[in-house]
């Protein structure tokens, strides 16, 4: 045999066992399909580990918390404090799991995730301590952070000179006040469907003039500006604007989420009763000032609001009182990188509210703040249709801009490139301003120049309690 045939028979030889070892490492399998394949990539192999924990958080109050590490390495890791969004709230967010799916996905990637169940909330959002619950107010679920800040520092897996918060929804009011009071820790915020007005003001949004709105553009097909008896008591979002100040009266009508024939003749007959007709109403002249008186009974007597899943008396007080966020954001240190992300379908925190943020942010010229919207994504981060919240995974294309821009604001990485299928504002910390609009079909790419920051005052102390480390996979 020649000198080149055993070179030829060498080479296939090490292409051979090359193959046999990378389908026996990575239990690759394809599934052919003509001149295509997909790749399925192995399911069982450890990219992330878990530590349980119980937070105490004062006056013998303790909540569940869950840190999340890479699987491999000892760190220290970039850590980041996930800050939930409004009611009952638990560590995972479970209406959408909005929160499980970021810590996966971030940790899986470098970084060290403490996320946390409101006080008086276990899993699921069950509320596990009536009186806890019921007494909170918006300046306790501050020092909580506050608190859970420390705890995530105290880790030896977290390096606490690289901390990021990620606040989602009522999470977009409690950060920016955590990150002032804690400037020389927190390197970054992540605001997330953006709260930026006044409680009573956002209030007034979600109670009036969405859902007019909704009715204007979804309902009144034919552009009449009347919309009839039967049409509200058929539609869930017309009939929660209605009842909100009285889910009990809406849930004594019907037993689900949309009402059955049954159910939507008793409505109708109640709704016939209240606007005196069977027929069609206005809707800016009937169904509007029906929201409207609603919505003033509603807040007008705050002392009296019956305590539920969203809200308690004590809670919307304290929210209606406290100081707007659009008055603390540019108080935000010039050190801290800030993220701005908003669905434009988002119907709880409208898309109009980002814009505010990043205005004052401009004003102020805050250095480095970066505003992105995301066509046709509700209030959670999935496709919703206008005036309505969907729930379910977040796009992929989310979890990577975030990661992203974490990632280059962390020294983990070069600096942050414009995201595909949104629509991107940033002012870098050179002071330049740069806008990327981005669709589905290709990546408008824009740098922004990274930078490192020191800052100024640390966190009050928080103590952990039974902790519990765990490598399980969930």
């Amino acid at each position: 045999m020649s000198n080149y045939s055993l070179r030829c028979l060498a080479i296939f030889g090490m292409l051979l066992i090359g193959t046999v070892a990378a389908v026996a490492l990575y239990s690759i399998s394809f599934a052919m399909s003509g001149n295509n394949f997909t790749i399925l990539a192995q399911q069982d192999l450890e990219t992330k580990k878990y530590r349980n924990m119980v937070i105490d958080l004062g006056d013998g109050v303790k909540t569940r918390a869950q840190l999340t590490l890479p699987a491999v390495g000892n760190g220290p890791f970039p850590g980041v404090l996930l800050i939930h969004g409004s009611g009952n709230t638990d560590m995972n967010e479970t209406s959408g799991k909005t929160f499980w799916e970021i810590s996966e996905y971030l940790s899986e990637r470098g970084f060290a995730v403490l996320r946390y169940d409101k006080r008086g909330i276990g899993e699921g959002g069950t509320i596990i301590n009536t009186s806890i619950w019921g007494n909170t107010t918006i300046n306790d679920l501050i020092e909580d952070s506050k608190k859970a800040l420390n705890v995530l520092m105290q880790q030896p897996e977290v390096d606490p000179k690289r901390i990021s918060l990620v606040g989602h929804s009522e999470g977009t009011i409690i950060a920016p006040r955590v990150a002032i009071d804690n400037s020389t820790n927190v390197k970054n915020i992540v605001l997330m469907g953006i709260a930026a007005q006044n409680a009573l003001d956002l209030e007034y949004y979600q109670d009036v003039l969405a859902p007019v709105e909704y009715a204007h553009q979804v309902i009144d097909e034919n552009h009449t500006g009347l919309i009839s008896v039967q049409q509200i008591a058929k539609d869930p979002t017309l009939l929660n604007s209605l009842y909100k100040s009285n889910p009990n009266l809406l849930l004594s009508y019907i037993s689900g989420k949309y009402p059955t024939p049954s159910e939507t003749e008793a409505i109708s007959g109640a709704l016939a009763k209240e606007f005196d007709t069977n027929d069609s109403i206005s809707i800016d002249e009937q169904y509007k000032p029906a929201l409207t008186k609603r919505y003033e009974n509603h807040t007008s007597n705050m002392t009296s609001l019956e305590c539920n899943q969203i809200e308690c008396a004590r809670w919307f007080q304290s929210y209606a009182n406290l100081i707007p966020p659009l008055s603390v954001i540019g108080n935000v240190s010039n050190s801290t990188g800030i993220l701005l992300l908003n669905g434009e379908n988002d119907s709880q925190t409208p898309v109009e509210q980002a814009f505010l943020f990043q205005q004052r942010l401009t004003d102020v010229k805050h250095p480095d703040h970066t505003l992105i919207t995301y066509p046709d994504l509700g209030h959670l981060f999935y496709p919703s249709p206008p005036m309505s919240t969907s729930s379910g995974p977040i796009p992929q294309y989310v979890l990577a801009d975030l990661y992203s821009w974490l990632e280059s604001h962390s020294g983990l990485s070069y600096p942050y490139l414009a995201p595909a299928f949104s629509n991107m504002t940033t002012t870098t910390p050179s002071g330049a301003n740069e806008t990327a609009a981005a669709n589905a079909t290709g990546r408008s790419s824009n740098n922004m120049t990274g930078a490192s920051f020191l800052f100024i005052q640390s966190a009050e102390s928080g103590s952990v309690s039974e902790v519990n480390a765990t490598t399980s996979l969930r």
